[in-house]
């Protein structure tokens, strides 16, 4: 080891919320058909807000309550991806990947994982994997209550 600090960082993300009725179910960015959306301040995507909070992470920057306060009415209802983008554009960084792993009962996510991915990817301009898996019936996730999200984030700091 050559004792030189490594430029990269790493960010964890982690948002959730409860099904709403009357919303538009957004993940990534992404519409997705079902029967109810998500509730929240903002779009209550989760998969961008985890994403958003690994990358504030990576960089020491704080969380996405920090920098879109939910008691601040500029943030009702606000594109999870615009706000993303904000974020990216005072990173102090450089995104080298991403992973993100949902967790609901329902929808099935399948075939639109790879929809997910690829919206991601064109805003962050890095690789993202998108994994979705059940909460096997246990807890609130489980009981389709609502939908969690967790993401980890590679960040280059001198690339900046």
């Amino acid at each position: 080891m050559s004792g030189e600090a490594s430029s990269l960082r790493v960010g964890f993300g982690y948002d959730s919320h409860r099904f709403a009725e009357d919303r538009p179910l957004i993940l990534g960015g992404v519409e997705i058909p079902h029967d109810r959306g998500l509730g929240g301040h903002s779009d209550a995507d989760v998969v961008t807000h985890a994403v958003i909070d690994a990358l504030l992470g990576a960089c020491g920057l704080g969380d996405i309550g920090d920098s879109f306060p939910p008691s601040d009415e500029r943030w009702r209802d606000a594109d999870s991806i615009g706000l993303l983008e904000d974020v990216l554009g005072r990173l102090g960084g450089a995104p080298v990947n991403v992973d993100i792993t949902i967790v609901c009962e329902e929808p099935n996510l399948g075939t639109r994982k790879a929809l997910i991915a690829d919206r991601l990817g064109a805003v962050i301009g890095v690789p993202v994997s998108v994994k979705a898996t059940t909460n096997e019936r246990m807890g609130a996730i489980g009981r389709g209550e609502g939908i969690a999200a967790m993401a980890v984030v590679l960040v280059d700091v001198a690339a900046a």
